[in-house]
């Protein structure tokens, strides 16, 4: 039976603040003065509105070519005794944030020492520079540093910092002692350009002579306190959702521009689309980062303020299965078997789900020569389309398949490895999304 409850996710949306091990300062990085920040976090908790993801990462082990450069990666620790300076792009807007920091991959504790927040220079994605005098201190449990455990999060104490919905807002860190692992925790598919510097530079205006890389480290959340009935949808998925083929800094893979419509629609403009996928993920079984399954909790039941989910996520999961009949409908079983177990998962958590049919890979490795990889593909999207059982169908491979070869792509929206999207090709995918799915 389908829902039609638009239920706000109260247990993920009542986060409390952290109480990691504290650093002891130098005195450079001071808790700001007035009231303190736990008695804010406290305030906050009385008063009319909720705590709202507006940008998520999805938590990776960071692979051998996607570690910091050279110096920041040694053989027993990264960024030693450095500042690392990243942006995220904010979907709604607020006028108070908090910041999550992850080591779920982390190989030993993170320390970090101080952490900011900032206006980027000239409001632009991936740029080592912030406007003058717009850098604020971030504490946690009134403490400017904090040690994150192997395997957990930390969430920051409530900042009064005004983002606007649709902006670029830029987070620094510094870490005087670096994390003694090469086992660290990132998002290597981010798109965006980050910047390292030796030293402590938290509130430099510009780290000239920094080094850059096209990864988020340890950043996986920023989250506005909102009205109430501003809400978030979660993107789960894997490259075509993570944005393999749009423009790094550019910030328009297809969540993103599905974020942007319904941002100019009054009756959706108080949505947050959040960005779950990663590249190379799958839903049955781990790939790069856990499979889907495994990270249902983390990355859509614990987010804040959730009440819809997209499941835009398979392709990998056929492309790598065997080339059989029989390899076919156990693949395709199994998708669909997983796809009813999120739909159960999340309709506990009052969450809406939309399935999107999985689009075209004719020409890709992903394509067998006895094509029983589209065979999977066809009967999986059969079902997407027919059982009933998702809250809505987003017909995506509608969308982007070739009307005269309906096994390919349009070649206007093909990146040429006749798998990913162009730009063009995420601009179609966000116009499939009928606004009306997240209507009150």
């Amino acid at each position: 039976m389908k829902r039609t409850a638009s239920l706000l996710v109260a247990a993920a949306a009542a986060v409390v603040t952290v109480g990691f091990t504290p650093h002891s300062s130098s005195g450079t990085h001071d808790a700001p003065s007035g009231r303190s920040a736990p008695a804010r976090s406290a305030a906050l908790t009385t008063g009319s509105g909720h705590w709202l993801d507006t940008w998520v990462s999805m938590p990776q082990l960071t692979e051998p070519g996607n570690m910091p450069p050279a110096p920041f990666t040694e053989s027993d620790r990264v960024f030693d005794n450095a500042t690392l300076r990243q942006t995220v792009h904010v979907a709604v807007g607020g006028k108070r944030v908090r910041l999550r920091l992850s080591n779920a991959f982390g190989g030993a504790e993170l320390p970090v020492t101080a952490v900011s927040v900032a206006r980027p220079a000239g409001g632009k994605a991936g740029v080592g520079a912030i406007v003058p005098g717009s850098s604020r201190r971030v504490t946690f449990g009134g403490q400017p540093g904090f040690d994150i455990p192997q395997g957990a999060q930390a969430v920051s104490d409530p900042l009064d910092f005004d983002v606007a919905p649709g902006t670029n807002l830029t987070v620094t860190l510094y870490l005087a002692h670096g994390q003694a692992s090469t086992s660290i925790t990132s998002h290597p598919g981010s798109r965006t350009t980050s910047y390292m510097l030796a030293g402590d530079h938290l509130d430099d205006a510009d780290l000239s002579g920094a080094t850059t890389a096209d990864h988020w480290y340890f950043l996986s959340g920023l989250e506005v306190w909102s009205k109430p009935a501003a809400s978030a949808t979660v993107v789960l998925g894997d490259s075509l959702s993570d944005g393999r083929g749009s423009t790094t800094n550019g910030n328009d893979r297809w969540p993103n521009l599905l974020q942007a419509r319904l941002a100019s629609r009054s009756g959706t403009a108080d949505v947050a689309v959040v960005n779950e996928a990663a590249g190379g993920n799958r839903v049955l079984r781990d790939g790069l980062g856990p499979n889907a399954l495994a990270r249902l909790d983390r990355d859509v039941l614990a987010r804040s303020g959730v009440n819809r989910l997209i499941v835009f996520e398979g392709v990998n999961d056929i492309g790598t299965a065997g080339t059989s009949p029989a390899d076919a409908e156990r693949i395709s079983a199994e998708l669909i078997g997983a796809y009813q177990q999120i739909i159960t998962r999340a309709h506990a958590q009052g969450i809406r789900v939309y399935g999107a049919t999985l689009t075209p890979f004719g020409g890709n490795g992903y394509d067998d020569p006895a094509g029983a990889h589209e065979s999977a593909r066809q009967k999986v999207n059969r079902w997407i389309r027919t059982a009933g059982r998702f809250d809505a169908v987003v017909d995506f491979d509608r969308a982007v398949r070739d009307p005269d070869a309906p096994g390919t792509l349009r070649a206007a929206y093909d990146t040429g490895d006749h798998l990913h999207l162009n730009p063009a090709g995420y601009q179609a995918l966000a116009d499939a999304v009928p606004a009306a799915l997240f209507h009150r």
